[in-house]
């Protein structure tokens, strides 16, 4: 999955909510990096953290 992920796509962090919305900066790897609303930027081993990717229906 997270070879899917691409720099400018939108992606929520499954256990944290809280964190808003975020947008990948670069995926190397295995290593996301990721700026979100709430959390800044924040790099995830997509190993052991599927992100959700977000459609464009899916915004608030």
């Amino acid at each position: 999955m997270s070879a899917l992920l691409e720099p400018g796509m939108l992606v929520r962090h499954p256990d944290q909510p809280d964190w808003g919305l975020g947008q990948v900066q670069s995926n190397i790897d295995n290593k996301v990096t990721v700026n979100f609303e709430h959390a800044g930027k924040v790099v995830i081993d997509s190993k052991r953290i599927f992100l959700l990717p977000v459609a464009g229906t899916d915004l608030p």
